[in-house]
């Protein structure tokens, strides 16, 4: 995990960045992208469970970082802040 500091300078802010796996950060950012767990499964050819499954370690690894994300609003804040997406591509 590393840490990062405020881009612009003007801030002591860091965090860390949890190590999620590839797959963990596909699942992460298609139901981001998307509104339904079923249909991240659907789209990326795996069950309800294993989407919530990479959800759950998702969250886990963050909450492990000092930074949790309890809801998704928090982790597409998480997912900005880590540079995973952009504003533009939500």
């Amino acid at each position: 995990m590393g840490v990062v500091g405020d881009r612009y300078g003007d801030m002591p802010n860091r965090y860390e960045h949890p190590a999620l796996s590839r797959r963990e950060t596909e699942v992460l950012l298609a139901w981001i992208r998307c509104d339904s767990k079923t249909d991240v499964a659907g789209q990326l050819y795996i069950s309800l469970g294993t989407v919530n499954t990479h959800l759950a370690r998702v969250r886990e690894k963050y909450a492990a970082a000092g930074r949790p994300a309890p809801t998704k609003a928090t982790l597409v804040a998480r997912a900005l802040q880590d540079g995973l997406i952009t504003v533009d591509a939500l």
